[in-house]
Parts: C-alpha cells; sequence; structure tokens
C-alpha cells in the first residue's frame, strides 16, 4: 500500500507540477519543505546528524536553522526535477555556471575517458542535462527503486534529458559497460558518496570514519580514465521566489598513487575524493542532501529502510 501511495504520489508530481507557475511550485514545495522540517521525521533526523559532522560545534539554533534550509534545497531539487523535461536550452544552460570544464574536454578530445564523482549535491539532473545540451554524451547508473513501476519513470526521465542510463544491479554487467564506455574516450558520472552495493570504502569525512563508493577510483585504476571530483550547489534564490541558477566545480583530477598495491590505491583515490567533498560541502551545507547514513557509527545504528532514498 505503501508503494502504491508513493508511486502515484511520484506520477501525480510529473504530471502536476509542470504545469504550474514556476513561483506557485516554488512556494509549494518550500511549504514541503518546512513541513517535513517540522515533523522531524526520520530523514530530517538523518540530515541534521549528517549536518552536525560538518559543524560539529554549531548550536541547537544554528543546526535546526541549517536542515530547515538543507530541505528547502531537497525540494527545490524535486521541484527542478519534475519540471526539467520542460526547460529550453537556454535555461538549462544559460542559467549554469560549470567551472573547470575546459579539463574535462581537454581530456575527451585526447582520446580519454573522463569519470565525474561526484555528492547529492545542488541538482545532479539538472548538471546532467548540462553536459547533454551541450553537445557531450555520458553515461551513467540509477539506483534501483520499488516498485517496478515508479523505477521505470526515472529511467525514462534521465533518458529523456538525454544521458545515457544504466540501472544499478550490483553486479559486474554495469561495471563492463561502464569500462568499456571509459576505455572507448567517454564520458561517466557517478554518485559517490554513498556506498549501495555494502562493499564501500573506509575513508574519513569531515573526520569521521564513514563509507564511501569505492566504483570511480577502481574504474579510473582499471581504464586510465581521468578521476574528477565535482561539487555543485544552487545560487540564491530570485526576489520572487524562484530559482535563480545553479554552479558545478569540476575539480584537479585525482592522480593514481605511484606505491601501493590496487586496494591501496583505490583506498588513497577515494579518500582523495572524500577531502574534495568535505571542502565543498563545508563550503555550501545546506545544498547536500544527505538524508541516509554513510558514517559508521550512524550505520551501526540504522533502522531498516535507511538505505532507501527519501
Amino acid at each position: 500500500m505503501k508503494e502504491r501511495f508513493v508511486t502515484a504520489l511520484y506520477l501525480t508530481a510529473w504530471f502536476a507540477v509542470p504545469r504550474l507557475p514556476e513561483r506557485w511550485a516554488a512556494s509549494l514545495f518550500r511549504l514541503f519543505a518546512d513541513i517535513a522540517w517540522r515533523r522531524q521525521g526520520t530523514g530530517v533526523q538523518r540530515l541534521e546528524a549528517n549536518l552536525l559532522r560538518v559543524e560539529p560545534a554549531a548550536s541547537g539554533k544554528r543546526l535546526r536553522a541549517l536542515s530547515r534550509a538543507g530541505m528547502r534545497s531537497y525540494m527545490r531539487y524535486w521541484m527542478e526535477t519534475f519540471r526539467l523535461p520542460t526547460y529550453d536550452r537556454d535555461r538549462v544552460v544559460g542559467s549554469m555556471t560549470v567551472e573547470n570544464w575546459a579539463a574535462v574536454e581537454k581530456c575527451l578530445e585526447s582520446g580519454r575517458g573522463a569519470l565525474l564523482a561526484l555528492p547529492h549535491m545542488g541538482n545532479w539532473d539538472h548538471a546532467g542535462a548540462w553536459v547533454a545540451m551541450t553537445g557531450t554524451p555520458f553515461t551513467t547508473v540509477v539506483e534501483r527503486l520499488h516498485p517496478d513501476s515508479l523505477f521505470e519513470r526515472f529511467l525514462a526521465h534521465r533518458r529523456g534529458l538525454g544521458m545515457e542510463v544504466l540501472p544499478h544491479t550490483g553486479s559486474g554487467l554495469v561495471a563492463g559497460t561502464l569500462a568499456r564506455r571509459l576505455r572507448d574516450g567517454g564520458l561517466v558520472c557517478l554518485p559517490a558518496d554513498r556506498d549501495l552495493n555494502g562493499s564501500g570504502v573506509e575513508i574519513t569525512l569531515f573526520g569521521e570514519p564513514a563509507l564511501l563508493a569505492g566504483g570511480p577510483a577502481v574504474l579510473a585504476m582499471r581504464t586510465g580514465a581521468a578521476l574528477f571530483p565535482v561539487t555543485l550547489w544552487f545560487t540564491d534564490e530570485g526576489p520572487d521566489g524562484e530559482p535563480a541558477g545553479w554552479v558545478a566545480r569540476v575539480h584537479d583530477e585525482v592522480p593514481v598513487p605511484s606505491g601501493g598495491d590496487r586496494t591501496a590505491k583505490a583506498a588513497a583515490m577515494t579518500q582523495a575524493l572524500a577531502d574534495v567533498f568535505t571542502a565543498g560541502i563545508a563550503a555550501h551545507p545546506q545544498d547536500w542532501h544527505m538524508l541516509q547514513p554513510i558514517f559508521l557509527a550512524d550505520l551501526a545504528a540504522a533502522g531498516p529502510g535507511e538505505g532507501v532514498p527519501a
């Protein structure tokens, strides 16, 4: 019953939200964010626990203000996701600033594959649409959701934006396809701040042990592709409450260490990603949409279902 309700809710949003005036949609989703924030459900509590790692000295008042801003940012992501298929090229490309994209273009022009690893920040769907609309095909992976009808809708949404989307199954087939794309000199974009397989790499994030996906580092080593961390954030909202713009920063390539075995090299590269994510999230904590446990202390005490995206 819960799955049917959630599916109906998402499908209704995909139909109705693009038909609302943008100002109305923005106001409505801020209201949803504030209601969820006041209810203090599991997702909001987990968001606050994660944000407390970002700002460990935050007062209770500061933490509550930060989590409210975080929920508004998260709901802005969803509002834009439902409306994104209606945005034209001028809106997607013209309202987004991408810093250091030339490093990725230089890599691809040389015939070398590039892998962008990013945390759940800002609007990663909008960033993907920007990449596709500026003429660079790329491949990504989407987490499998239930029920299947909802999952298929997410696949169709991202494919409609110009992405090649592979369903995450936890098998080697997906990794093999990604490796082929990279060896062929293509671009792959992967979320990297959650461990979906239960085999993540233990790193230090904000001074505390956490698990991050080890796949990006392993793929980069296997294929010789360049590994670039990316951080994303929203610009301030416009005077009437409408979304104003988006920023993505491509950071310097993470090199493969010269010493150690492959496991040690992958761990070092994943830690390098975590260090970049730490700095990026600290600069824009409200735009880190992490409503699931990733720190080891929280994973040990996580309740059932907390691995499911909120």
